[in-house]
């Protein structure tokens, strides 16, 4: 896809593990299913690109994006060096990459953007910030599953319940929040540029 000069370009990778869909872990690739449909992007199976992905022109809000998303294939644990390759090999630099993944630290259907920083504790973030050679100036959209009592392994692998779904999916008012937060990263873009 040739992209307009000027165009806001954004990768948006959900962190999840394939094997395990519709889990609290996984609920980083139940959203970009959501965007997904929202917006109409077809995804398949790329290998160049090591998972799940779609490419569109797209319209957030007034802002119109060119939006790669992308749902890897290997584990979460491991999944640092496939995303940093479908970086390389779509917008290029970090600062154009939106990363959403789980959090035990922050409630249920809590959206909590933020730009940098470590890891803190998850794994899957861990893996990317090495691959990326200790590079930590990306987006990260932490998406709040709380802390259930006992394992906590236990807990990110269980079933995601239908309330918090429904909350970040289709019409989710989650996934509104989800799109505004796009917008505003995009429009940064733009202003970075010097274009209105």
């Amino acid at each position: 896809m040739t992209v307009a000069p000027g165009l806001p370009q954004l990768l948006v990778v959900g962190l999840g593990n394939l094997p395990f869909p519709q889990t609290r872990h996984s609920i980083g690739h139940l959203i970009i299913d959501a965007l997904a449909a929202r917006l109409h992007i077809h995804m398949s199976n790329d290998r160049a690109m090591g998972g799940v992905t779609g490419r569109s022109r797209v319209t957030l809000g007034d802002t119109t994006v060119s939006l790669t998303l992308l749902k890897p294939k290997p584990l979460m644990n491991i999944t640092g060096p496939s995303v940093a390759a479908a970086l390389r090999s779509s917008v290029k630099a970090p600062n154009a990459m939106v990363i959403i993944h789980d959090s035990l630290s922050h409630k249920p259907k809590a959206l909590s953007p933020r730009f940098g920083g470590s890891a803190n504790g998850h794994n899957g973030v861990r893996s990317l910030i090495s691959a990326l050679g200790g590079d930590t100036q990306f987006h990260r959209f932490r998406i709040g599953i709380g802390r259930g009592p006992g394992d906590a392994a236990e807990y990110v692998l269980a079933k995601l319940p239908q309330e918090e779904k429904l909350y970040w999916n289709g019409d989710g008012i989650g996934l509104d929040l989800i799109c505004n937060e796009l917008e505003r990263i995009a429009r940064k873009q733009l202003e970075s540029q010097g274009l209105p």
